[in-house]
């Protein structure tokens, strides 16, 4: 498969329940309230993992500089929230799902910036969520543009330029090789690239395109990570029947109820022979 291989030939029919109402909306309230009963918890996970490998980056720069981070499929901002302010997942729910003043929002996250916060660009197709994140003071960059059907913006292009690390949460799947493959056009040098990926979407296609970029794609072993659980049981069956076609069981993960993620980091080799993922992890 190559690395313009469109997903939909790799995965044409994922069988997942379409909540698109939620994700383009001028506040985040609905995405709370309508994910929170179905345990959706893939940013928890992302904000320990992010955090850590933006760390490292930070000692590894010149003077500690804050690295420059991209947030693929952005949403509202959320991981940009979770890396870069004292609030957990759970604090967010608690807020966007209880009557508040929107207009405070960005005096909330304010207050709780991290003195070592990263720049965060933000990417994603959503244009009101996108505005919201940027209104609330999450992203550095924000940008509702879509890298799988066009060429980046020069506003976009210049942005992408610095990048040091790349995190996406649950877009795999809704972008994929040719998205990674105009963002590595604009770097400078090949960033750090880390991705929670459902279990039923093939991920090889982008670490193979990532490798010819001259990265080394390591998945975290012995370990998932949960992403929401199943809406129904016809999504259920779906997400089955998909980890069938990939040979993958689902013992003692979707077994549970939920979907389930794998991590993938991509770095530059040497990085990966001086620190392997589960010594960095």
């Amino acid at each position: 498969m190559s690395a313009e291989t469109d997903l939909t030939a790799a995965s044409s029919d994922w069988g997942k329940t379409g909540f698109d109402e939620i994700y383009d909306c001028p506040d985040p309230s609905t995405y709370f309230t309508t994910l929170q009963p179905l345990g959706y918890q893939i940013p928890h996970h992302g904000q320990a993992v992010f955090r850590t490998l933006a760390e490292a980056l930070r000692t590894r720069g010149p003077e500690r500089v804050p690295p420059a981070v991209v947030d693929l499929c952005c949403s509202y901002g959320i991981n940009a929230a979770l890396l870069n302010h004292e609030v957990t997942l759970d604090d967010l729910y608690a807020r966007y799902t209880a009557p508040r003043a929107a207009a405070e929002d960005r005096a909330f996250f304010a207050a709780r910036r991290r003195p070592d916060a990263a720049r965060v660009t933000g990417v994603d197709v959503a244009s009101r969520a996108v505005a919201y994140a940027d209104g609330a003071g999450l992203l550095d960059g924000a940008f509702a543009e879509n890298l799988e059907t066009g060429d980046p913006s020069p506003a976009l292009r210049a942005a992408l330029a610095a990048t040091d690390l790349v995190t996406v949460t649950g877009g795999i799947g809704y972008i994929f090789t040719r998205t990674f493959a105009r963002l590595l056009a604009c770097t400078a040098r090949p960033p750090w690239i880390a991705a929670f990926v459902l279990r039923t979407v093939p991920y090889g296609p982008i670490a193979d395109l990532l490798a010819e970029a001259g990265l080394v794609t390591e998945r975290l072993p012995d370990r998932t990570f949960r992403q929401r659980r199943f809406s129904d049981a016809t999504e259920r069956r779906a997400a089955f029947d998909a980890l069938a076609e990939r040979g993958l069981g689902t013992a003692g993960k979707e077994d549970d109820g939920y979907y389930h993620a794998d991590l993938y980091v991509s770095r530059p080799p040497a990085e990966v022979t001086e620190l392997p993922l589960t010594a960095l992890l």
